[in-house]
Order: structure tokens, then sequence, then C-alpha cells
């Protein structure tokens, strides 16, 4: 971490800030408890990169940029990779007479008198960036591909194994380190999910990664039976079980993260196929301004939060972020003077001060038990993980009614549908009428990276193809009218953008996702509506009358901003 000391003096001699907003910034970064240069970066005064070379700069040291270097790997190894981790610090190239390193701390002096002694030679110190620290950490982990062709080489036991046999595998050194290199991989490619495939031949494993699955690598068929073994001893699963699914879950935690492995095992053809869905607890809930909502809904949503009581729904397919959305929302509703109850299955970030409890069915904790006892405890805002049926239904209704702000999921395509989906539960009309306050569908779209984008413009072909599949003409009217967009522009002269692949995004051109959204506000025509159990079509005309973004509007947005591609919001649309 930078000398916040030293950053103050640069940013007033830099004019980054005046004296006066200097005193107002420390007291915006006292009350959020953040840095300095969080701050500065967090209201786009600089880059990160801006802002280490300015450092580098005022103190008089070079600035290095090691984002797509290759460094050998002799030098990379001189600072052992917890070093390297803890301390931010990596070296990057080695003479007779000098080590070069790269540090975001250039005042760690300890560390840098360690490592001379340690080279023998003086340090030549460069500033870098926390990013660039990240990436070039990666390179400590040899390619996937080589450490498994070290790890298989040796003999292995066969993979009709029992018993006794198969503990002893799960124990054997080899299919540990398979296993942790899997994991390992897992969490630095940031997949959301681990499949384990056994085929006839061999045992494919894939990995999903921004929502997409790649191969990953294929194993020998005789690691099989360890594999299998290694991960049901870690999840507390049944051994000698093959012919029945399993569900358990595990979780690895160090300084630089915390994940929680919830495991599926399921017997198929060729063996037992794995599936270790990953939720990242060290992970910060994101606020709702970075989950990407337009202006407009964002106002919408801001308003239909500081209700007292009513339903607001978030619906999509699974793995749309639904629960990311609820818990952005719960983060901003989360005060001292209220209690908050959460039924969830299961529950994937931990957050302070919230009561949150897990659905067991074995048991008979099912949703509706759940949230019958959750009325029980005072609360004033509950979420429930997702409303399955007409039971768990009618009792969120019935608690949005008497009082209770209620937060729930529903598996719908689109917002307005969420409605005649409550009524075909049995839900009675003027209920989902008075209690309903908002509904927000969602998909999650892959981000350009930001290392590779590149513009375009699209060609008579590719508007005719388009205009096939939408209705550009009110697509670019809703893009006037969010003034994304110029009056009387077309498509033909608007810039959209694209990866084009790099070493950063695995040649793929995308990297991280972001929501693509539509909020439907439930206001007085169309609670009328519901009464008189208007059709889906009805129900759309009235939310577009009130100036509704539907997801493929709100993509368009963003498409034209840089931020995803066409090609994204179209195969979004279609989930």
């Amino acid at each position: 971490m930078l000398n916040q000391n030293h950053l103050t003096q640069a940013v007033l001699a830099n004019k980054i800030l005046s004296q006066a907003n200097l005193k107002k910034a420390k007291e915006e970064i006292k009350h959020d408890k953040i840095s300095l240069e969080d701050y500065l970066i967090k209201k786009n005064l600089l880059t990160e990169q801006g802002l280490y070379e300015m450092m580098a700069h005022f103190l008089n040291l070079p600035f290095i940029d090691l984002k797509n270097a290759m460094i050998r790997k002799d030098v990379l190894m001189a600072i052992p990779e917890p070093i390297a981790q803890v301390h931010q610090i990596i070296a990057f190239e080695q003479t007779d007479k000098e080590v070069k390193i790269a540090t975001t701390d250039p005042e760690d002096l300890q560390t840098f008198e360690f490592l001379e002694k340690k080279f023998g030679v003086k340090l030549n110190i460069h500033l870098t960036t926390p990013t660039t620290i990240r990436d070039v950490l990666k390179q400590y982990h040899k390619s996937l591909k080589a450490e498994f062709a070290e790890l298989t080489k040796d003999d292995q036991k066969p993979e009709e194994a029992q018993g006794a046999e198969l503990q002893q595998l799960a124990e054997d050194l080899p299919v540990i380190r398979i296993v942790d290199t899997l994991l390992e991989y897992a969490i630095f490619e940031k997949a959301s999910d681990i499949h384990i495939e056994p085929t006839e031949a061999d045992v494919v494993v894939r990995y999903r990664i921004d929502g997409v699955l790649r191969d990953v690598m294929n194993l020998p068929k005789n690691v099989q039976a360890g594999l299998v073994a290694r991960i049901k001893i870690l999840s507390n699963l049944k051994l000698d079980e093959h012919r029945l699914p399993q569900d358990g879950r595990f979780k690895i935690k160090n300084k630089e993260y915390e994940v929680s492995f919830r495991v599926s095992i399921i017997p198929v053809f060729d063996g037992e196929k794995i599936v270790m869905r990953l939720l990242q607890e060290s992970s910060q809930i994101l606020t709702l301004e970075q989950l990407g909502f337009q202006p407009s809904a964002f106002k919408v949503v801001k308003r239909n939060i500081d209700k007292p009581h009513g339903m607001l729904l978030v619906t999509g397919p699974t793995g749309s972020g639904k629960t990311t959305t609820l818990y952005s929302v719960l983060n901003v509703l989360n005060t001292p003077d209220v209690n908050i109850c959460t039924v969830e299955d299961p529950i994937e970030y931990r957050m302070q001060r919230i009561n949150q409890s897990q659905v067991n069915p074995r048991i008979g904790f099912t949703f509706a038990n759940g949230l019958r006892s959750l009325l029980r405890q005072d609360p004033d805002i509950i979420m429930v993980g997702e409303i399955r049926d007409t039971e768990t239904a009618e009792i969120a209704i019935h608690s949005a009614m008497t009082g209770h702000l209620v937060l729930s999921t529903l598996h719908t395509n689109d917002a307005v549908g969420t409605l005649p989906r409550l009524l075909d539960m049995g839900i009675a009309p003027f209920l989902v009428a008075s209690t309903t306050n908002l509904i927000v569908a969602q998909r999650l779209v892959r981000k350009i990276c930001v290392n590779c984008s590149s513009a375009y413009q699209l060609s008579k072909q590719n508007i005719e193809e388009l205009a096939q599949e939408l209705d550009l003409k009110s697509i670019i009217k809703t893009l006037e009218r969010e003034k994304a967009v110029s009056a009387n522009q077309n498509l033909e002269t608007l810039t959209f953008y694209r990866g084009k692949g790099c070493r950063q995004c695995n040649n793929e051109g995308y990297r991280g996702r972001i929501g693509i959204y539509e909020t439907f506000e439930i206001t007085e025509e169309v609670s009328d509506l519901i009464l008189k159990r208007a059709s889906d079509t009805e129900l759309k005309k009235a939310a577009i009358a009130q100036n509704m973004l539907t997801m493929l509007e709100d993509g368009f947005i963003k498409a034209l901003k840089g931020v995803t591609t066409i090609e994204e919001i179209l195969r979004a649309a279609r989930e």
C-alpha cells in the first residue's frame, strides 16, 4: 500500500484535488473506511495506472508495466510465491550486478533488505500497479497441461477399486496434487463451476468461465477412481456409494481467498460425474451502481427499495445473477434499525448483521416452512431464495401485506411474465396487484476484454440480419430517449466494439460479466390490468408506455458504450 502522506503530497502537487476538496475527500474516506488511492480511482480522478505513474514520478522511481511480459522462470522463482503475494513484490530481471524488482510499496525497506541479503546484489526498485502484480503472480503456476503430464506419468492404480482401496487411492500424493491443482486453477481462472466427466476412454475436465463451459484437460482413465474418492472425502460423502446421487460441500481458505465448493455427484454410464460450484465467500458484495443499471432504471429500483413493505422480485434463468442482485439490495437495506432474515438454498454470501438460514428438505425445512418460522422472528425485511410453489408464494405475499418488505426470485423469461406466473400459481389477482412493487428481469452478458477491445461499424448485411430478429426502429427510438445516441442517427453510423482476443482473456475477447436488466414497476395502471387478468401483451404495452427498458435495449446501450457486444446481447436474450 502506498504511503498516504506521500500520496496526499503528490495529489496536491499535481493539482488532482485542491486543499478544500482534499479535506472533503478525507472525511468521505474516513466514513467509507477506504484508502485515498481507492477514493481517487472510485471517483474517476485517476486510473490505477495513472495513479501509480504519478507516484513513481513523485518518488523519482521508474514505473514498469508487466501486464504482457513473460518473466524468465528462474528469475520469477527467485522470490518465493508466499513472499511475492504477501509483500506484493516481483523479480522480473536479473544480472550479475542487480535484480530488478516491481512492487506496489516502495517503502517496504525490511523486505528489500532481506532480498538484498538473499541475492547478494543491489535491488533496482520499480513501481507497478496491484493489477500487474496479480497478473504476474499467475505465472508462478505452471500450465495445467504440464502440471498434469508430470502428475499422471507415474504408475496409477486401476479404476476398479473398492472399500479400503478407495481410501488409499484418495490419500495417494499424486491424486491429492491433481485435485489441489484442479481447484487452484479454477480459483485463479475465476471459474464458477468445475465439471469432471468420465467417458469410456478418459476423464474430461471443464470449467465454466464467464458463463461458458471450456475444456481444460483430459485425464487418463486410471485416475478416475482416486479423483472421485478424493473429492468424496473432502465433501464428507460415502466412499462406497456409486449408484445414488450425493451432495456435499467443503471450503478452501487462505490469506488470498476463501472459497466454498458445493459438490454434486451423480452416476452416469461411464462412472460418476462431479460438478462443483465455486462460491467466493471472501468476495465483496456489489453495490447497486456496480451492477450496471441504466440511470432511469436505477431510479426506479432505488424508489422501490425505499418502500416500507411490499414485494420485490428478481427473475431470470439459473445462473443469471439473481441472488447477487438481491444481496446488493440487502446491502443497501442493512442498517442497525431493521431486522433482516433470509431463507436460502444455499447461502452464497455471508452478510454481517443479517440472519441467514439454509433450507434442508431432508428434514422438512423447506422455503415455506422456513418462511413461516421467520415471521415469528419479528422481521422487517425478509429474503426468500426462490418462490418455487404456491405455498411459498402465498406466505410471501401475505407477509408483504402485513407490513414486511419481501425480496425473492422466480424463474420466468422476462419481467412481465412474472405476473401471469403468480396468477397461475393460484394467487388472487388483488393480492398480486396490491403487494408487488417491482419486478427486475436479468441476464448476464460477457464484458469485452479491455486489453484487446477494438471499434467497428455494422455493415448493411449485419443490419439486415439484425432486422430479421429485432425491431430496430423501436430500439433506436429508445436509445434516443435514453440519450445513448443523438437524434436522427442510424445504425450504420454508430460505433460498436468487440475484443480481438489476447493473452489476458485466453483469446476469447471477453473478460468478466455484467447484467442486462428490465425493471417493471407496478404502477396503478398496471395494478388495474392485473385485477382484470390482462394478457402478457397488454401488460407489455403498459410496461413500454411507462418507459421500461427491455433487456435488449439495455444491452444495446451497453454495446454502444463498449461494455459488451451485440452477439452477447442476442445470445443472452435467447436464454
